[in-house]
Order: C-alpha cells, then structure tokens, then sequence
C-alpha cells in the first residue's frame, strides 16, 4: 500500500497519498534523479494494472487470489528490508508490538485482495474509475470517526467525481464494450467492496502514523511478516492453486513482471514522496489514473460512446479539483 487515495494498483506501495506526517511539506522543483523516478513510478503503475489483468484472465491464477497478493507482499517486504540497511539508508527500521498492528495489517490484505478480485471480474477502466470514490469515502469516514472536516470547495469537487463514476457504472452494467465481455455483478461487488476497505485503511494509516509515530515504510516493515503468514495460512483453505506444470514459461514470465514493477513502484514511490513531496506525488497518481484509463479505453476498448467519455470526465476532473482544493487549504 498514499494521501487523498489510497493503494491505486494491486499491490503494496511503500507510501500513501495522504501526506507522510515525517513529510508534511512540499519540495522544490525536483531534480534529475526524482523525475526519473517519476518516470519509472508511472510507467511501472501503469504496466502492472494491465500485467495482473492479463495474470487474473487465466482461471487457474483467478482463483489463486490470496497466494498471489503474498507473493507481492513478498517481494514489498524484501525492498523495504533492502531499503532500511545501513548501506542503502532510505529510512530507519522501527519496531511495534504485530498485535497493535493486527487490525491493521487484516485491513491492508483484504484491500489489496478485494482489488485484485475487482481486475479480475471487471474491466480496467471501471475498476479504475470506481478507485476515485476513495477519496469522498475517505473523507467521510474521517468526517464521522474523527470528526474531521474538509474545504467546501473540495466537497463541491467530489459531487461531479461521483457522478461521473456513477455514471461509468451505469454504462459498464448495461452495456458490451466492442464485443468484450462486460463488468459482472461479481466485479462490481469487488470493485465497490474493495473501495470501502481501502478508505477504511486510509484512515486507520493516518491514525497509526498519529500515535504509534511511525512513517509508513516503517508500519509496512512490521505489517508485511505479519501479513503474508496470515495470507499464506488462508490460502491453503481458499485457493484453488493452479497445476503448476501446466503454467507455461509466458505466464512464470507475467508473474515475475508483476513482482518487477511492484519493486519499482515501491522504490521509486518511496524516493518521490521523500523528494518531491506529497502535493507532487498526488499529481503523479493523477496522472497514473488518466494514462491507466486512457489506454484502457485507446488500446483495448474498454468504454465507447459519449456517455462514458462525460463519465471519466467527470470523475477525473472531479477528483483533481478535489486534490487542488486541499492543496489551496493547506497552503493558507
């Protein structure tokens, strides 16, 4: 598992879209080293959407859901651990009690899961779209839990974000794209699901961060051992592992590419939000979400017609008003 959203790819980034408190304030312009960083995030995020969508198409691998997420978790926890040696120096390791983060860490497997299970039973540009009610789902719950308040003007900007997405909803369950198979009931319950849990590990994040003081890569070095063994454990009563003779040498490649680009997002994510700052790293998801949808939409055809077109709009253009309404706030 970021910020005003959450985890917007299906494994764990090392930060999240809702400022770091150890990194509250924005950077300058970022140097050479940060925009290859970017650069690398972006292309990173973008592959592994359409990488696992190609993973969770075989049946054997659908039904394999909660091995898999270990895997990512995995191969997360191996570059965090790379990542707080002394001789790589990113950030100091940090110990808490794995009972104080149990919740926590349940809430981190189930997100990633439910996001997961929404790729393989949706499309991409819907299971993206729905991610951006996140932000107005998150915002609520800390409205009611901790009763904190956000901008009028960042409330005005969520209306047309959930509208469009509601909008791109109704057109993804009524209709086929170009021939392909449309978002099932099943996807829909993931997609919308797995969008609950996440704002709700949004939230539990920043109050974590609040009073065990810890950075998010430190809360994710405790959390991952904790939470591969739980994932590894109810594997063996959920999953259907595939007959792994009959996995083919394209599909260990796939799976090994998705390990790849989970590394590079959680490298490179880290060094943006340390550098660039948290206002830079939302614009940058932003973005992640406009190219993930735009390909999704040029290249596989995934939404046609006016209608979808108005949708994605809106929900876009919804929740970056959102992210530039805070951006004015905080800077009062």
């Amino acid at each position: 598992m970021e910020k005003e959203k959450a985890i917007d790819v299906s494994t764990t980034e090392i930060t999240h879209k809702h400022a770091d408190p150890l990194h509250s304030s924005e950077k300058g312009a970022p140097d050479l080293r940060t925009k290859v960083c970017i650069i690398i995030n972006i292309i990173a995020t973008v592959a592994i959407v359409y990488v696992n969508k190609a993973i969770f198409s075989n049946p054997n691998f659908r039904q394999c859901q909660l091995l898999f997420v270990a895997y990512h978790f995995g191969v997360t926890w191996l570059t965090l651990f790379l990542a707080s040696r002394q001789s790589i120096g990113l950030f100091s390791p940090a110990r808490t009690s794995l009972l104080t983060i149990l919740p926590l860490t349940f809430a981190m497997g189930a997100n990633v899961v439910l996001m997961n299970l929404s790729l393989a039973y949706s499309s991409v540009i819907f299971s993206q779209i729905v991610r951006i009610l996140l932000a107005p789902l998150t915002a609520l719950m800390n409205l009611v839990i901790y009763n904190s308040r956000i901008p009028s003007l960042a409330v005005a900007a969520l209306v047309p974000a959930c509208l469009g997405v509601g909008l791109v909803s109704y057109i993804e369950g009524t209709t086929k794209a170009s021939g392909t198979a449309s978002t099932s009931m099943l996807g829909v319950i993931f997609a919308f699901s797995g969008v609950a849990v996440s704002a709700l590990y949004t939230v539990w994040v920043s109050a974590y961060h609040r009073t065990l003081k810890l950075t998010t890569a430190q809360l994710l070095l405790n959390q991952l051992p904790l939470g591969i063994s739980m994932l590894v454990g109810t594997s063996f009563f959920t999953d259907k592992y595939p007959n792994w003779t009959e996995v083919n040498g394209q599909q260990w490649a796939m799976v090994a590419l998705s390990g790849l680009c989970a590394m590079l997002i959680n490298v490179s994510q880290f060094y943006i939000i340390t550098n660039a700052g948290p206002v830079s790293s939302t614009v940058v998801g932003h973005l992640k979400t406009i190219l993930i949808v735009g390909l999704g939409w040029i290249v596989k055809h995934e939404a046609v017609g006016h209608e979808s077109a108005l949708g994605i709009a809106l929900a876009v253009l919804g929740i970056i008003g959102y992210s530039y309404a805070l951006h004015l706030e905080r800077n009062k």
